[in-house]
């Protein structure tokens, strides 16, 4: 895999950062053509500390409006509990979606999206634990990953999830050591014969089971204690020696107590196949859904050995493919069609459309960009399976399968709203910044400029001379290029005079409802 030297330009540095962030404004593609490949891609995989979510809502009963709930109690009276959880499950879709939205322009969030797919945790304990798990997962999102998985494991979100907090000697549960064979670190192959994946085997679920004895839960909703936690209680632990099928050269599992599954996860990760699995869910997230032969010789494997090589990090290899040839290649690039808040995110961003309502108004915002990705099929906190979300695994659709009949209406709902009349979310209107927007473009007064600036901020791939054509005289209203920029003058000599700036966002308005429903905004 060879490292890109072709041309750097904005198509070049657009598609960098639409893989990567959630939307970039023009003035970022500009700095990033500026900056070249190199340093904008290391500026990229630097992962801010990030902050925590805050009270808001009314039934939050523990801490203040404005303080955050992460290390505190739950009520002891259980309806008060009940609520107390809903107003924070509200606050951590809402921080997520702020996030996302707020988010410098780096490659955290992605990344955090990326793993949450991978994990498939849902928020069925408590919204506390959910966040800590979620924080654990942007931190190391460019960390180690073998570490990344001995955390999950004995994190109190997973353990409740999974049932590994009810995975004793006396009554062993499967379900986590499947899913870590299965889903989070080897894959599933082909099935050799009953019972035999081809990378693993039943015998090694039921040996997996064994070794992942003894972890208990405590501190779930309490009223006493601000974390749920997870500790190793040896008389739950199967004590015994466990022996793992030839996929693992037979190697016995000794008895270590607290430390078993960490040794488990060694012999586990010493097979190359677990770098490769990874590697090409990756490849998928990032790149292009479809591994051909020739991909998964000439880029998945030599990934994967990037990753082997330094010892399973995860950083050595995005800088690997976001550097290399095959990222900026043309056909990948639109290969994927954007999740729901790729969508929405796509369309604020790069607008910098931004609440500034105050706390209560920005999380009540937040929350309800969450609840509308969630009517198209994405709620972050709550995947539909512990495998994640299909669009990232099921063939031969992948990404089609964010796009129906019910959803694209949606999609186009949601864009008339924000560019039009705005959204409605309690006392406050969340409408697109179209005139701050254009404002940033390179010539905002020169229609066919205006139209180029806008076509590389939001679509993948150059579109025709027609197509380009037909969006100027939107912009213009079929009037000559020049009326546009005496239109355009007028506002920016006074941009406070609604005579002359209704004119110049009517135009902005009708531009963008098309531009947003068009199909190359729906990929990236």
């Amino acid at each position: 895999m060879q490292v890109y030297t072709g041309p750097w330009t904005k198509a070049e540095a657009a598609h960098l950062l639409r893989r990567t962030t959630f939307g970039a404004t023009n003035q970022q593609l500009l700095a990033a053509v500026s900056n070249g490949m190199n340093a904008t891609v290391n500026s990229i995989l630097q992962i801010p500390a990030g902050d925590q979510p805050l009270a808001y809502d009314a039934g939050e009963t523990i801490v203040p409006q404005g303080s955050t709930w992460v290390n505190a109690v739950y009520p002891a009276n259980q309806t008060q509990s009940q609520q107390t959880e809903n107003a924070r499950f509200k606050s951590l879709g809402a921080w997520i979606a702020k996030n996302m939205n707020q988010e410098q322009l780096c490659i955290a969030e992605k990344m955090a999206f990326f793993w949450q797919n991978h994990f498939g945790v849902t928020a069925s304990a408590e919204s506390r634990a959910m966040y800590h798990f979620l924080n654990l997962l942007r931190q190391n999102s460019l960390g180690n990953f073998k570490q990344l998985i001995k955390d999950v494991t004995i994190h109190p979100a997973m353990l409740h999830f999974l049932n590994g907090s009810t995975n004793n000697v006396f009554s062993p549960n499967e379900n986590y050591s499947r899913e870590l064979l299965e889903l989070f670190s080897i894959g599933k192959g082909n099935q050799l014969a009953a019972g035999d994946y081809s990378t693993y085997t039943e015998t090694d679920v039921a040996a997996g089971a064994k070794i992942l004895t003894g972890y208990t839960v405590t501190g779930i909703r309490s009223s006493t204690l601000t974390q749920a936690t997870a500790s190793f209680n040896p008389i739950l632990h199967d004590n015994n020696s466990k022996t793992l099928s030839y996929h693992f050269n037979n190697q016995v599992v000794s008895a270590a107590g607290a430390t078993e599954y960490a040794n488990y996860i060694d012999v586990i990760f010493a097979q190359a196949q677990v770098a490769k699995y990874i590697c090409a869910k990756l490849y998928r997230y990032f790149v292009n859904y479809d591994i051909t032969p020739t991909i998964q010789t000439d880029v998945i494997d030599v990934l994967a050995q990037t990753l082997i090589t330094n010892n399973y990090e995860i950083l050595p290899v995005m800088q690997q493919l976001l550097t290399s040839d095959h990222f900026y290649d043309m056909t990948v690039r639109g290969a994927i069609i954007r999740n729901p808040l790729e969508m929405i995110m796509g369309a604020l961003n790069p607008t910098q459309t931004i609440p500034n309502f105050g706390l209560v108004g920005d999380y009540q915002t937040y929350i309800s960009i969450y609840y509308v990705a969630d009517t198209m099929g994405q709620s972050y906190i709550v995947p539909p399976s512990v495998a994640g979300w299909t669009a990232y695994y099921q063939e031969p659709a992948y990404s089609k399968l964010w796009i129906n009949s019910t959803y694209i209406k949606k999609r186009f709902d949601i864009v008339s709203a924000l560019v039009y009349t705005g959204v409605p979310i309690g006392t406050n209107v969340l409408k697109m910044n179209l005139l701050g927007f254009l404002n940033g473009l390179s010539d905002p007064s020169n229609a066919p400029q205006v139209i180029d600036d806008i076509c590389d901020v939001f679509f993948p791939k150059a579109i025709s001379v027609a197509d380009k054509l037909t969006l100027k005289l939107i912009l213009t209203g079929g009037l000559p290029d020049f009326e546009w920029t005496i239109q355009y003058t007028d506002y920016s000599n006074d941009p406070t005079n609604t005579v002359v700036s209704n004119p110049v966002m009517q135009r902005m308005q009708a531009l963008m409802n098309v531009i947003l429903k068009m199909p190359q905004f729906q990929t990236i």
